[in-house]
């Protein structure tokens, strides 16, 4: 591990820069270790015990009971030992760190560290997405879709491959943020091991100029999200001769987040995964396993449980994702805006409220309406990826159930570090702009 260089730090001892954490989040200790041992259990449930030969239809005990056994059955078992799987999902990770350094970038500053210092970030996530679909296009040209059916085949193997990936990565950054020097994460120094590796103790991991955190967050998980759906879109081909109109909307709404996620790459360094968050199990599991694992659901459903909308329910499903998307967008674009421009056309209008700590606090227009609007799209957006599933089972709609979990605890966390750091000027923000994410409800 190549730490993080200090340029233009300010005068300030290494203890000063990296104080003691003396608060645990997620239950703390305990919670590091269900963290670590639970979360994979479930990705490996979801893979091995919802395929074809049958979903739980609700989250009833006994429907699960003998969906459970089979993770111990002997058969069910050998599948986890797959090493052409293994082989197939590291060369992918290599395939898009390849891509993230040898592809032209624009290099952008992130936010300004506590050691008075501005990282720069490549950004051609958009180029490195496109760059996988014609690579993928290439080597198919000669092979039809067949080829395809691997992930299908293996997808226990791979699901077993990114989590044992997410510990090794782990491991890796844990052991590299104790070289001196190194800047932490506020929130990842409690000096317990477990804990610290689960929630990330440096923030910045970096080998020379490629940053592992920044990479990990769009990379491997979104687009291997992509390519995992498209192939289960050609597994449904090669079953039926079509595709549904479910499995169309699932690969069109799900594609569109993708592609606007990586054209819009700059936006995720002011988020709190860069500018706050350490890089530990925690996001090295859930952007390498949770994601690409979990968010093809859907599709993978619709693989062994095809089904054709009529025109009222798409109407409706596509209806509910553009409103979803349209807020969410249009939110997270402002606020960005204002971060980084303040005084652009399109945001200098905008009310805000300035703190003692300088910073300004957005009371109008979207943010105006509740102080995380953005959450409140993007679960909206999560929900119609399900619904083309139908009601058949439970399991379609893991993800928008797991996801406002997410956003409430996500929210919280927010609030709870926007109250230390700004004291009374949050209270005054917060009676100004009085709901969390649902305007008039929450």
């Amino acid at each position: 591990m190549t730490a993080t260089k200090k340029k233009n730090v300010k005068t300030s001892s290494t203890t000063e820069l990296n104080p003691r954490t003396t608060r645990y989040e997620f239950l703390g200790p305990i919670g590091a270790f269900l963290f670590v041992t639970v979360l994979p259990l479930l990705v490996l449930f979801l893979a091995i015990c919802c395929n074809k030969t049958g979903y739980p239809s609700s989250f009833l005990i006994d429907d699960y009971r003998a969906y459970f056994s089979q993770l111990f059955n002997r058969d069910y078992l050998k599948t986890l030992y797959d090493p052409m799987a293994m082989m197939v999902y590291l060369a992918f990770v290599l395939l898009q760190a390849l891509l993230y350094i040898a592809l032209p970038a624009d290099l952008y500053p992130g936010t300004e560290l506590r050691n008075g210092q501005r990282l720069k970030y490549r950004l051609n996530g958009f180029t490195a997405y496109h760059a996988t679909l014609f690579l993928g296009l290439y080597f198919l040209k000669d092979t039809g879709l067949k080829p395809l059916l691997f992930v299908y085949d293996h997808f226990v193997g791979l699901a077993v491959s990114s989590i044992l990936f997410s510990y090794i990565v782990a491991l890796y950054v844990y052991i590299g943020s104790f070289t001196p020097g190194t800047l932490l994460a506020l929130g990842g120094n409690t000096g317990n091991a477990l804990y610290d590796y689960m929630i990330g103790r440096e923030l910045n991991p970096r080998i020379g100029d490629f940053d592992i955190k920044f990479f990990t967050e769009l990379r491997p998980g979104m687009i291997g999200w992509q390519v995992i759906n498209l192939c289960f879109a050609a597994k449904q081909y090669l079953d039926l001769g079509y595709i549904t109109n479910s499995m169309i909307l699932v690969q069109a709404f799900q594609a569109w987040y993708i592609v606007d996620s990586v054209w819009n790459e700059e936006a995720v360094l002011t988020t709190m995964d860069i500018t706050t968050d350490g890089f530990g199990f925690m996001l090295a599991f859930g952007l390498y396993t949770w994601v690409p694992m979990n968010y093809t659901l859907q599709a993978r459903y619709l693989v062994d449980n095809p089904r054709d909308l009529s025109w009222m329910e798409m109407g409706i499903i596509v209806g509910l994702n553009f409103l979803g998307y349209f807020i969410f967008r249009s939110a997270n674009s402002q606020k960005n805006e204002f971060r980084s421009n303040p005084n652009s056309p399109a945001v200098k209008d905008l009310k805000y409220i300035t703190t003692s700590k300088g910073s300004k606090l957005i009371i109008s227009s979207w943010w105006g309406l509740a102080r995380h609007i953005n959450y409140l799209g993007d679960w909206l957006m999560a929900l119609s990826w399900c619904l083309p599933c139908g009601f058949g089972s439970i399991v379609p709609y893991f993800y928008p159930i797991y996801f406002a979990i997410l956003l409430l605890h996500r929210e919280r966390r927010d609030d709870h570090k926007c109250r230390t750091k700004y004291g009374k000027d949050w209270e005054k923000y917060c009676s100004i702009v009085k709901y969390r994410i649902i305007p008039g409800i929450y």
